[in-house]
């Protein structure tokens, strides 16, 4: 079976809207997918969405943290953010096989914006943070790295170079699927992902159309 996982924590700027619009884009474009977990400390209620509570109260972007947990899923499963916009057909996410989006900024390094594995694979991912978490939280813990802000995704990249762990890079698997949010054209896809201050929310053409549903 093969399940999307994402995670809505209180807080910011995300509502149960973000994750209606995030399964209604995958149905569509990417039915492979058969399940749709959302990991969240809201009383959320969306159609074809299992709502899984939040063990813990890991501030902000750490609460990805727990998609690792044992016993969530079986088979292949895909963490995806909840900015993401499918435009296209996107089944190839659904495919086997560790694999993880390349960071835009710092190639050969992990973005956890689109992260693929299977079962318990990286379960010790989050044995690892949760026994510590104060410690991973705290910049300089995966010594020195490129990136300029420290989170969840510099913590996944340290823990598993550290295991001799590299997953493929879905820009190296499929090429055409993924494609950056470039405010300068108006078409984008199959995978819409955001990078900066842009969102789906405050953009206009086909990406919001697409993400509302238009």
């Amino acid at each position: 079976m093969s399940t999307l996982i994402t995670v809505l924590k209180s807080g910011g700027r995300y509502d149960a809207s973000w994750v209606e619009r995030l399964a209604r884009g995958l149905r569509r474009h990417a039915p492979a997918f058969e399940r749709i977990l959302c990991l969240t400390d809201l009383p959320l209620v969306v159609e074809g969405v299992e709502r899984v509570p939040l063990r813990h109260d890991w501030p902000a972007w750490w609460a990805k943290m727990e998609a690792f947990r044992p016993g969530l899923t079986e088979g292949t499963t895909l963490l995806c953010d909840l900015d993401t916009v499918f435009t296209g057909p996107a089944d190839t996410l659904a495919e086997p096989g560790l694999a993880a989006m390349e960071d835009y900024f710092h190639k050969g390094r992990l973005s956890s914006a689109l992260l693929r594995w299977s079962g318990d694979e990286l379960a010790g991912l989050y044995e690892r943070f949760a026994a510590e978490p104060e410690r991973w939280m705290t910049a300089g813990s995966c010594g020195p790295v490129p990136n300029a802000v420290h989170g969840d995704q510099v913590v996944i990249d340290h823990l598993l170079r550290a295991e001799g762990v590299r997953p493929r890079f879905f820009q190296d698997i499929a090429p055409d699927l993924l494609d950056f949010y470039d405010p300068r054209r108006a078409a984008h896809g199959p995978v819409v992902i955001f990078i900066g201050e842009s969102k789906p929310d405050t953009v206009r053409g086909p990406v919001h159309e697409a993400w509302t549903g238009a």
